[in-house]
């Protein structure tokens, strides 16, 4: 018994020591989060693809709560911004690729609008914390306000139907970057996920598009776009062009991702790369088509949420979010991991310098890795990059300064008088 006690007495002071010798390594590095924390918030940090508005469109869900991505599927909310730091970004307007006719695009245009003046709605519900943003330098008005920062993007202009001007309305109402084409080809280009290649490029109703973004001071994404439509956008174009949440194929061999020679060509054109953490394009991710088939019969049952009651949406979002844990227990996956996110984001550095690397998550659009579930966890960014030798005037062109400064050469490049911007907070 006594010599039980001895060996305990021993076993506890050899961790004492364990524990003092460790002390000073324990010390520094949460000094060094301490660190990273305080100038992480001395930045304005925007994050350049945002789905979060596919809830605002969810009765019930509220902005200002603090939600969870493990009941409810969403990444963005108030409270999560502030505990990490994003000051704003671009609120996608987000439309699945449908049919190409004329009932599917008059589906898409209305489902896109009503995207559109859900944002508006949330920024006017809760003017106290989000003002909506038009020009560059709303950014750091509005921050200095502390408030949130929205911007507006399409994700997917199929809306436009088969007309390219209804992109005027849109950016009246506030957009300032759009992307041509999602998962699938449409009436103006190809998709990088489409083996279709129906237009071996962009459409020519596509080339008016890009034409038209010139005009309008519209930023060109070329996010989802196939090889061919990213080569002709980049010649195309008057202005820089951008990838809104893209990653490097050096880095995971993905077509949704970019090719270094590309990815030159974009920064020596003054463009940048934000980098997406959707897992499947950062790591390998085999295919498994029982899964697929199970995850669309889930979320099928989610497509009439907004004709529910804010209970029963919630009851129903909570049901498949408990259905999703058991199909991931069921067919487990891989996971990208933050430092398969960092290897993305550090190979673009190390390739085309700070000026041309960004942060586009895609939260709430499929985003999210192990280690960065959330944007509450978008500090761990500038965290790891001043750990790699970044530094702060490089983590300011990394988290804001560089969509800025595409943003401004956008503005500045028009080609005619910008149209009259709706009234909503901000303005040029």
């Amino acid at each position: 018994m006594n010599k039980g006690l001895g060996m305990s007495r021993r076993t506890m002071l050899a961790g004492g020591a364990a524990l003092v010798a460790a002390a000073p390594a324990i010390a520094r590095r949460r000094g060094h989060a301490d660190a990273a924390r305080a100038l992480h918030d001395r930045l304005v940090c925007l994050d350049t693809h945002l789905d979060v508005p596919m809830h605002f469109v969810r009765p019930g869900w509220d902005i200002m709560r603090r939600h969870s991505h493990d009941t409810d599927f969403s990444q963005v909310d108030y409270p999560r911004m502030v505990e990490g730091g994003l000051d704003g970004g671009f609120f996608a307007i987000y439309t699945p690729q449908g049919p190409l006719t004329p009932e599917g695009m008059n589906a898409a245009r209305d489902t896109a609008l009503l995207r559109a003046a859900a944002i508006r709605e949330m920024v006017a519900r809760n003017s106290a914390h989000f003002a909506l943003a038009f020009a560059p330098d709303d950014a750091a008005r509005l921050a200095a306000q502390r408030k949130r920062i929205v911007y507006q993007s399409i994700e997917n202009s199929y809306p436009l139907a088969k007309d390219v001007t209804l992109l005027r309305g849109f950016y009246a109402l506030g957009v300032r970057m759009a992307g041509p084409v999602h998962f699938k080809d449409n009436q103006l280009g190809d998709s990088a996920t489409d083996k279709n290649r129906t237009w071996k490029g962009l459409s020519p109703m596509g080339h008016d598009w890009l034409a038209l973004c010139n005009e309008l001071g519209v930023i060109p994404d070329a996010s989802h776009s196939s090889d061919e439509v990213f080569d002709q956008m980049l010649a195309g174009s008057k202005t820089p062009i951008i990838l809104s949440h893209s990653g490097c194929r050096a880095v995971h061999d993905h077509p949704r991702n970019i090719d270094d020679q590309r990815l030159k060509q974009l920064a020596d054109a003054g463009g940048t790369i934000q980098i997406n953490s959707l897992s499947e394009y950062l790591v390998t991710t085999p295919e498994n088509p029982d899964r697929e088939r199970a995850q669309g019969a889930i979320f099928a049952k989610l497509r009439g949420l907004s004709a529910m009651t804010p209970a029963q949406a919630t009851e129903a979002v909570a049901d498949a979010a408990k259905a999703m844990k058991a199909l991931n227990r069921q067919y487990p996956v891989p996971r990208a991991t933050f430092e398969d996110y960092m290897a993305h984001m550090l190979h673009a550095l190390k390739l085309v310098g700070p000026e041309h690397v960004g942060v586009g998550c895609d939260w709430d659009g499929g985003g999210g890795v192990v280690g960065m579930e959330d944007c509450a966890s978008d500090w761990k960014i500038t965290a790891r990059l001043l750990k790699e030798g970044y530094r702060e005037d490089d983590l300011r062109k990394i988290w804001g300064g560089n969509v800025l400064r595409v943003l401004k050469a956008a503005q500045d490049g028009r080609t005619k008088a910008p149209a009259p911007v709706a009234s909503g907070g901000g303005g040029e």
